[in-house]
């Protein structure tokens, strides 16, 4: 049995072909959202980023600023939430702009491109 008489095998789709027919709804993208989420924290150090968000919030607490403090805070847990809600979108996006990233996340199954 040759691949492709096999339904469940995609066949590659480079870079070039990826970013150049994406606008054109020529490919169905299937992001896996875990792996996504998790691939998008380490990319984008989202972790340190978000510490120092809310670290210097509660730093302005320590001084007596109570709203700006709370707006710190709020706005560390917003950028964690918003980067976790919209993980798929946001690596769709990389990985259009990045040859890179779309290698590894294609090879490591973070993303499937197949042809519609």
């Amino acid at each position: 049995m040759t691949h492709d008489a096999d339904p469940d095998f995609a066949e590659y789709v480079c870079h070039e072909q990826f970013r150049a027919g994406l606008p054109h709804g020529r490919f169905r993208v299937i992001v896996n959202p875990k792996l996504a989420r998790g691939y998008l924290r380490q990319r984008l150090w989202l972790l340190p980023i978000v510490i120092f968000i809310i670290g210097a919030g509660l730093a302005l607490a320590f001084t007596g600023r109570t709203v700006a403090s709370a707006l710190m805070v709020f706005a560390g847990v917003a950028l964690n939430r918003a980067v976790v809600w919209n993980a798929g979108k946001i690596l769709i996006y990389l990985a259009a702009r990045d040859a890179q990233v779309y290698d590894f996340v294609t090879q490591n199954g973070v993303m499937e491109v197949r042809r519609v």
